[in-house]
């Protein structure tokens, strides 16, 4: 089960590096008025999403203890980031707010997974 377990937090992790880097990488041209959200982006979240329910699960499964204040946290920034990547995806230009928020959302969703303990 650690081997399972082990391979869906890697698989997270690799999520959570599609959507920071699509961000990461539209930095500049958010400066510029032009950035938009990449597909990597919406794939990245999406792979949290699946990866960070089937965690949830694995973790039950083993009777692990599984902090669910800190999940549905999690899970609730995930759910908006997912709206606006999701409902903005094919626009040409999104503003920088909105662009801002997901990039801010994502990191403190990665400092709540290493942090709250």
């Amino acid at each position: 089960m650690d081997v399972l377990i082990h391979l869906f937090v890697g698989l997270h992790i690799i999520g959570i590096a599609a959507l920071l880097g699509g961000f990461l990488t539209q930095m500049k041209a958010m400066g510029q008025g032009t950035a938009r959200f990449v597909p990597g982006m919406l794939h990245g979240a999406l792979t949290m999403l699946v990866t960070g329910i089937v965690l949830v699960g694995l973790n039950q499964a083993d009777d692990n203890t599984v902090n669910n204040i800190k999940i549905g946290v999690k899970l609730a920034l995930l759910i908006v980031i997912l709206g606006l990547v999701y409902v903005k995806r094919d626009e040409e230009k999104v503003d920088k707010g909105a662009f801002a928020a997901v990039g801010l959302l994502t990191m403190a969703n990665i400092f709540i997974a290493v942090l709250w303990t």
